[in-house]
C-alpha cells in the first residue's frame, strides 16, 4: 500500500464509503431481479396453466 501521509484518513475513508455505496448497490440489484423474476413468473402462471 502506497504511503498516504496526512491524507490517509481522508483516502481510506473514501475507499471505505466507495465499497459501502457499491456494495449496497449491488445488494439492492440483486433483491430488484428477483422481485422482477417472480412478478414476472407470478404473471405468467395464468397464461400457461
Amino acid at each position: 500500500m502506497p504511503e498516504l501521509g496526512k491524507y490517509a484518513l481522508s483516502v481510506l475513508s473514501a475507499y471505505g464509503a466507495t465499497a459501502l455505496i457499491l456494495g449496497a448497490l449491488v445488494i439492492y440489484v440483486l433483491r430488484r431481479s428477483a422481485l422482477a423474476k417472480a412478478t414476472l413468473a407470478a404473471q405468467e402462471i395464468p397464461k400457461n396453466g
